[in-house]
């Protein structure tokens, strides 16, 4: 009796693909395509945090699938079915599949629970029996040895870093994807059966450096990998040895001096220096093996201490301040900057030997610029995403509305955000308060300089250009027809496609730039003859 008939193997096989894929590439939409057949139903591309539950049709489908089909796998390799090695590895990934989405919502619940991770957990000795049924079967050895803790660990670690991507990286744009997929991939690897096997507790030694504009989430990116490491699981104890959300220690390099920098990182003795009345513990010596220390702005910290984070970094050993014993650091390191850390090596104010080793895992976070140059309605669904958190679900439609309303009013809908996020959310938040929200206007010419930076970047679509270069020239001639002659277009077309809102600030750059200086140093100008 063969184990698995062809139809059997080739739904195992795309399962097993599913189990181990990158949740937030297509590679997953794929997959559950290819096993469902004319059952599936299409989601959408993006897999991101929006109003509607996050249930999944085709994953509840799925699920009975492979319900169905383990049950009498488990009975053919229980009667002695004859099987090769590679159909019992897709034996133990269909296993692997089935109980982690059997326990997936226990799994939610420890989550959600503050302190959860830290109390015995009951569902352990059943997960643990489960376990021992489909795969403890006597006289059958199958390809991977799979210890009950380790696997509980592991997939507690999958819910947890599923459920803080998901909530902490919103938005529904390709560049909003691609970012959840990288954090996935700095967590797990790419490769999440390799991960499972051995890299597990390894990942400390991998720094992360996570890039981008200011206002983009750089933190939010830094809590989701370091809170979404592997923490180990005491099946005595039936506990977890760490609770996860304690184990992310931030320090934003740019608000201290480096003094406090040095302290606050390495710890001091006491008579180290002025003020240190008492013995201190650093965060790299109080942060666990499952723990992270996220260095906010690294670009901003003085050479010296760039030395000694190099040392940490190199052979994971440290020195208080003031003491001469070694230190271990256990734990893992994340960096972010905003700054163009190359431009700095070149002029000497950042180490290329520390850059590189920190870059070894390199995120790059996108403006929100490029996330509504690719989808454009992603503007409501972001209002709406931060409305709901200021005002509650009942108010965040109205909220998201009134902010919308005045954006497209106001600043119109191609207003480039230099704050990123972070100004989006000021601007919901001042429509709150005061109805209004008016940005800082930009300095002389950087209207203009928008408008090169753009164009040199890639980042205008065709119409967004033409809109801008039509009104650019028609603020120099005011007149539709000058503009349409020395552009080759109908006027027609010229007058459909000046910008209201930059034509403004272009008149108001013009006017600032041509107004005689009122400084009290300035020497008047004598009379002409």
């Amino acid at each position: 009796m063969l184990l698995m008939t062809d139809k059997e193997r080739a739904l195992a096989r795309t399962v097993s693909r599913l189990a181990y894929c990158n949740p937030f590439l297509p590679e997953r939409i794929e997959c559950e395509q290819q096993a469902l057949g004319p059952e599936f139903v299409a989601t959408g591309l993006v897999w991101h945090a929006r109003d509607e539950s996050l249930e999944n049709p085709n994953v509840t489908q799925l699920n009975e699938r492979v319900e169905a089909l383990s049950k009498g796998l488990r009975e053919r390799v229980a009667r002695g079915g004859r099987a090769g090695s590679q159909d019992l590895r897709l034996y133990e990934d269909l296993t692997l599949y089935l109980l982690y989405n059997r326990y997936e919502a226990d799994f939610y619940h420890v989550i959600l629970e503050r302190k959860g991770a830290t109390r015995r957990l009951g569902f352990y000795p059943r997960f643990a029996a489960d376990l021992n049924h489909y795969l403890g079967i006597p006289k059958v050895v199958f390809p991977t040895p799979l210890e009950p803790a380790q696997l509980f660990a592991f997939f507690f670690q999958i819910r947890r870093a599923f459920h803080l991507i998901f909530r902490n990286i919103v938005g529904g744009s390709m560049p909003a994807a691609r970012l959840r997929a990288s954090v996935w991939q700095s967590i797990f690897t790419r490769d999440l059966e390799r991960y499972r096997r051995s890299l597990y507790d390894r990942m400390h030694d991998i720094s992360t450096l996570i890039t981008g504009p200011s206002g983009t989430g750089k933190e939010l990116v830094a809590q989701a990998i370091g809170l979404a490491r592997y923490i180990p699981f005491d099946p005595e104890k039936q506990t977890f040895t760490q609770d996860f959300a304690e184990s992310f220690y931030a320090l934003n390099l740019a608000a201290l001096s480096p003094t406090l920098i040095e302290s606050e990182l390495f710890g001091h003795r006491r008579g180290a220096f002025t003020g240190a009345v008492q013995d201190r513990v650093g965060w790299f010596e109080m942060c666990p093996p499952p723990g992270t220390v996220f260095l906010d702005e690294i670009a901003e910290v003085d050479i010296s201490i760039q030395v000694k984070l190099l040392r940490v970094l190199q052979t994971r050993t440290f020195q208080r301040i003031g003491d001469t014993r070694d230190r271990r650091f256990h734990g893992k390191i994340i960096a972010a900057t905003n700054r163009d850390l190359a431009a700095e090596i070149q002029t000497g104010r950042f180490r290329e030997d520390l850059y590189y080793r920190l870059c070894s895992d390199l995120i790059e976070t996108p403006s929100l610029e490029e996330q509504l140059q690719d989808s454009p309605q992603e503007l409501r669904n972001l209002l709406r995403f931060i409305a709901q958190r200021l005002a509650g679900d009942s108010e965040a439609e109205p909220l998201a509305g009134e902010a919308e309303r005045w954006i497209e009013e106001h600043l119109g809908r191609d207003y480039r955000w230099p704050g990123n996020v972070r100004e989006l959310e000021q601007c919901v938040r001042n429509v709150l308060v005061r109805g209004e929200y008016r940005p800082s206007r930009p300095a002389s010419g950087s209207t203009r300089d928008a408008l090169v930076e753009g164009l040199l970047r890639g980042s205008l679509t065709v119409d967004q250009l033409l809109r801008r270069y039509c009104t650019l020239i028609y603020a120099q001639t005011e007149s539709y027809q000058e503009t349409a002659r020395r552009l080759g277009l109908d006027r027609r077309t010229v007058k459909e496609k000046i910008d209201d809102e930059l034509l403004k600030h272009l008149r108001a750059e013009d006017s600032t730039a041509t107004k005689p200086s009122r400084s009290k140093a300035s020497v008047p100008s004598q009379p002409t003859n």
